[in-house]
């Protein structure tokens, strides 16, 4: 159920210019209003756009959408409440809230009416109308309960008196009025449910596709272990006949487990104790029992009961002796003539017996049900005893008119219920538009349409009519059946023009005529009903053995339903049919009682299917639900009216004077308005207090000329808005600049004025600290010796040496001399320990023999200057391979071209000298000449001038040495601290002075 979201605070006229596209909202602005075509045609445009709602008048039609649209909110409910009605789009909730204003203000009782097929919404929109008060009424902790009640009462009632259909997954199967009673400051507290004609006949049959009532199936499913145990149940539904008959137990579109939990919390909530939950589940699952009993024909073809254990089960939970619960299965006690008379009954009697128990326990239950609901929401006087403090508003959820293709008793009560509505629904309609006429002083001009009386005093008139006829078959001695009271009908009623059987039809009707049927013309068209089963369910008769079984049952439930009294009293009960036509006399009366209002539900399509339209079923219910001849009434004077002021404050600006304002009368304004707008003297009427237009078309061309109005000034307005608004943010933009001027002036003169003095109060210490710098630090000095010490460190940050070698450090100030010399050497040993870390081991080689050749030559041979910044190198020849054979495995660490001089003569022969891990070689190309073992060598000494000489000393006890042996090298401090690093012999290397 719901409405389109999109404008709801638009109202009905300013809704006339989306016409075209999404319809008009009252069915009464239709400019072709008797043309059905375009009567639905209005409704698919609105469907379509998700406006699922629209009026004819006050009367509400609702299409199912099938689908959840967000227009139920409290902010929704909200914005209905407390406005007139014409001043929001059309809404179930503009209903209920126009309702309860009429039942606070007025302090009279009203009734909304909601009918329509299966499957259209009927329930839902009970539910959101109570939900609606439950939200917008007045509340306080008593108020709370009661609307929670009203509100719970709803699952309990669904689930027992509900059940999927071919149409409809949760289909009511019982007709209800729901009084629902509010206090004299329009709080709900208290009500009162009425309940019509429940399907009782769905308990032990029910049609392909459909199930049986949904409690059963919550139990089985929702039940817990242990309760399902005590009442003897499983859970498999196909375990029980009774819930198999349509071939659907399970429906996807269902959940049995949690629909359960919410009726467990509901019954709670409505005032039911664990006793009286206990003791209707017994009820329930007596009927699961009552289901399995079977039977079998003894030999005289009598019936006996073949299931002990269903016996057991159904007088445990029934409270009644299972022998006599047994017998009275399979025997009929009679009353003739005073006497008692017992009669053993055959297989097809015990059957019809065992379902009529089924059908009379689960039928006075759910009457017991309602009445226990009934007391949990009645009301309670306290205060001003005696006066009637309470207005009562009524909900009327009831079956719409069926047509199935086959109609039996159920649609014959059903349809007869319709006939009423109708007749109530035409002559309250018809009142209330002639008493508007006369309050405003307009001639009421009769009008034509069909009066169904004719049909209803058909079906109801005493002694001739259908009920009458059908109740006297059922009462007559006799052997009745169905057939005989059809005769008895084509006897009585054969010349009704509303009445027709295969035996008064003539030769073509006759084919779609039955010989057991009969066709009746109803206000929404024909439909034929069966009369197969209509004495038994008219009956609707319990044998007096079962009556005696249940009046004796120790269940507290069932002994209330079946009244003793009932044994004694010697009157035949009413028939269902005349029971139905009572209650529904009464409700007549009720509704007649209060201030109607009327909401019809059309479902869309058979499929349940959102956005899905089918013209041929719409057309089908516009034509049962009587929409087509209601808003012929409507419009059989004028199609619009609207007060004065309300008419006026809409209209006012299309007349210049008019425009802007009105001083005078609503009703003057009017006047001079409309004749402005040029309105023929046949379109219009001056009421009282309203304004009657007559055409659709009038009110169109007034709406086309309003927005063409609209338009026209809302450029002008928009135009004088950009020149007001320019004007306004020029000014905004001026003051606004000036005010930052201003202060960023202030800001900038305060920021000067804070620096000439800070810099005054900086140079004052700045010189104090001057005079006594060399005074111990105190508070005069303390300034200028930070800053002295500040600077010097600023300076030290930005002058320190680059490297080792610069030995470059600013000069301290007295007072950091220690702390000077301290930095000086820690960031000399920072810049060493960090060039250490980067050298490589080659190069730390190289820096080890410099400073081997420092040690030994610094300071003591002229040429070593020249040394420092050579490299020395690991070889300074390539070695013959010859060399390298003769060597062996000896490695050549070092290689150098000498001259080697002779000791006898000094004559210069080119050599050259191999250094090893263990001896030197002096060797000529590639012959070795000489081995000096490192060990062998006892020395060796240079002169302390420029010359490369030196002399190698030699340990000659050996016979194979020749003594010491002279060299010249180009590279002798090279070879020579190579050699003293090799041999070990650092320490023996003499330098002599002048030599």
């Amino acid at each position: 159920m719901g409405a389109g979201s999109n404008g709801i605070r638009m109202t009905m006229e300013s809704a006339l210019t989306a016409r075209d596209r999404v319809g008009v909202q009252d069915f009464v602005l239709l400019e072709n209003f008797t043309s059905e075509a375009a009567f639905i045609e209005n409704l698919r445009k609105r469907f379509k756009e998700n406006l699922i709602y629209t009026y004819i008048g006050s009367v509400l039609v609702s299409v199912n959408p099938y689908k959840e649209l967000e227009i139920y909110s409290k902010q929704h409910m909200e914005r209905y409440r407390g406005v007139s009605f014409y001043e929001v789009s059309p809404h179930l909730y503009a209903i209920a809230d126009n309702s309860y204003r009429s039942l606070r203000t007025e302090r009279k009782d009203q009734c909304i009416l909601i009918s329509g097929e299966s499957g259209a919404g009927k329930t839902e929109a009970t539910k959101k109308i109570l939900q609606y008060y439950a939200v917008t009424c007045p509340a306080s902790d008593q108020v709370e309960m009661v609307k929670d009640r009203l509100l719970q009462s709803n699952p309990v009632l669904e689930a027992f008196g509900n059940a999927k259909t071919l149409r409809n997954d949760n289909s009511s199967r019982f007709g209800k009025y729901m009084d629902v009673q509010f206090d004299y400051r329009g709080a709900p507290v208290g009500g009162h449910i009425l309940n019509y004609l429940l399907e009782k006949s769905r308990v032990v049959h029910q049609n392909h596709g459909e199930r049986n009532f949904h409690i059963f199936y919550q139990l089985l499913d929702g039940g817990e272990e242990e309760l399902l145990r005590r009442l003897g149940l499983e859970k498999n539904p196909q375990q029980y006949p009774y819930l198999v008959k349509g071939h659907c137990a399970r429906v996807s579109s269902i959940n049995d487990k949690n629909d359960w939990k919410v009726v467990r919390k509901a019954l709670s909530i409505i005032n039911f104790n664990d006793n009286d939950v206990e003791d209707l589940l017994s009820i329930v699952a007596s009927v699961l029992h009552l289901g399995n009993v079977q039977f079998a024909a003894d030999e005289q073809g009598n019936a006996q009961v073949t299931t002990e254990n269903q016996i057991k089960y159904l007088a445990r939970l029934l409270g009644v002796e299972g022998s006599i619960l047994r017998e009275a299965l399979i025997h009929k006690k009679i009353i003739a003539k005073g006497e008692e008379l017992v009669s053993p009954l055959n297989l097809e009697q015990a059957a019809y017996a065992r379902d009529a128990l089924a059908k009379a326990v689960y039928g006075r239950t759910f009457s017991w049900l309602v009445n226990k609901i009934n007391k949990s929401l009645s009301y309670k006087e306290t205060e001003f005893p005696g006066w009637r403090s309470t207005t009562v508003l009524g909900l009327l959820d009831i079956y719409g008119f069926e047509v199935f293709q086959h109609n039996s008793f159920e649609q014959f009560c059903i349809n007869y219920c319709n006939e009423k509505l109708q007749q109530l629904f035409i002559e309250l309609t018809l009142k209330s538009e002639q008493e508007e006429y006369e309050s405003e002083g307009i001639a009421w001009e009769p009008v034509q349409y069909f009066d169904n009386k004719i049909i209803c005093d058909l079906v109801e008139e005493k002694f001739k009519g259908i009920i009458s006829i059908l109740d006297e078959e059922c009462l007559r001695p006799g052997d009745a059946t169905d057939m005989t009271f059809l005769e008895k009908l084509e006897e009585t009623v054969k010349n009704h023009p509303h009445f027709l059987t295969h035996k008064l039809a003539d030769q073509k009707t006759r084919k779609s005529l039955g010989r057991e049927e009969f066709r009746l013309l109803h206000y929404a068209g024909e439909v034929t009903y069966s009369v197969s089963g209509f004495l038994d369910k008219n009956n609707d008769l319990l044998f007096r053995n079962l009556k005696e079984t249940m009046c004796n049952s120790e269940n507290p439930i069932v002994n209330q339903c079946f009244e003793r009294t009932e044994l004694t009293d010697k009157k035949r009960p009413e028939t269902a049919a005349t029971q139905f036509k009572n209650s529904l006399s009464k409700l007549m009366e009720i509704l007649m009682s209060k201030e109607p209002s009327y909401i019809r539900c059309i479902k869309p399509n058979d499929s349940k299917q959102a956005g899905k339209f089918v013209e041929v079923l719409i057309r089908h219910q516009v034509k049962y639900l009587g929409l087509m001849e209601n808003l012929r009434v409507r419009r059989a004077g004028f199609a619009y009216r609207r007060k004065y002021e309300v008419f006026l404050q809409r209209y006012k600006s299309l007349c210049p004077e008019t425009w802007p304002v009105w001083d005078g009368r609503p009703h003057d304004g009017v006047a001079v308005l409309v004749k402005y707008l040029g309105y023929k003297q046949e379109e219009y009427k001056m009421g009282r207090t309203k304004i009657f237009i007559r055409f659709p078309k009038t009110l169109f061309a007034t709406e086309d000329a309003l927005e063409i109005r609209k338009q026209s000034l809302a450029t002008k307005i928009q135009a004088a808005w950009r020149g007001f608004h320019q004007r306004q943010k020029f000014q905004h933009m001026k003051h606004s600049a000036i005010t930052i001027q201003s202060w960023w002036r202030g800001t900038l003169g305060r920021r000067k004025a804070a620096k000439k003095k800070w810099a005054v109060e900086t140079i004052r210490r700045f010189i104090k600290g001057f005079i006594y710098r060399n005074y111990p630090r105190c508070a005069e000095n303390e300034y200028f010796l930070d800053y002295i010490r500040y600077s010097f460190l600023m300076s030290l940050k930005r002058n320190l040496p680059r490297n080792v070698l610069d030995k470059s450090w600013p000069t301290p100030p007295p007072s950091l001399c220690e702390a000077s010399q301290l930095l000086r050497q820690l960031c000399m040993q920072n810049m060493v320990w960090r060039y250490c870390k980067r050298i490589n081991p080659e190069w730390k080689q190289q820096l080890d023999q410099k400073v081997i050749a420092s040690e030994i030559f610094k300071d003591k041979k002229d040429n070593y200057p020249q040394s420092v910044p050579r490299l020395f190198l690991d070889t300074r020849l390539d070695i013959n391979a010859k060399v390298l054979q003769a060597l062996g495995s000896e490695t050549i660490k070092y290689a150098v071209p000498v001259i080697k001089y002779d000791r006898k003569g000094y004559k210069a022969r080119a050599r050259q000298l191999l250094l090893t891990q263990t001896a030197v070689f002096i060797v000529e190309e590639a012959k070795i000449k000489q081995r000096i073992d490192y060990a062998n060598l006892t020395g060796i000494s240079v002169s302390s001038l420029s010359d490369n000489l030196f002399v190698l000393h030699v340990h000659c006890e050996d016979n194979k040495q020749k003594g010491d042996v002279v060299l010249q090298s180009d590279h002798a401090i090279e070879t020579l601290t190579k050699m003293a690093m090799s041999a070990d012999k650092v320490d023996n290397v003499n330098i002599n002075q002048g030599r």
